[in-house]
């Protein structure tokens, strides 16, 4: 039996509204993750919330 693998989400830049980053979601964790990362297209750290797939 294969072992079940940890949520896979895309984080998009609340300010240009760009798909940068993707990354796995602990199981513990509820509700929607957001992150302060760098983005690109802004050229400055700005936060990066959860989207659907």
């Amino acid at each position: 039996m294969a072992a079940k693998r940890k949520p896979y989400v895309k984080l998009q830049c609340t300010g240009c509204k760009t798909v940068n980053y993707f990354t796995y979601k602990s199981k513990k964790v509820e509700g929607k993750i957001e992150l302060k990362k760098f983005c690109k297209k802004c050229k400055k750290h700005v936060n990066h919330k959860e989207i659907k797939k």
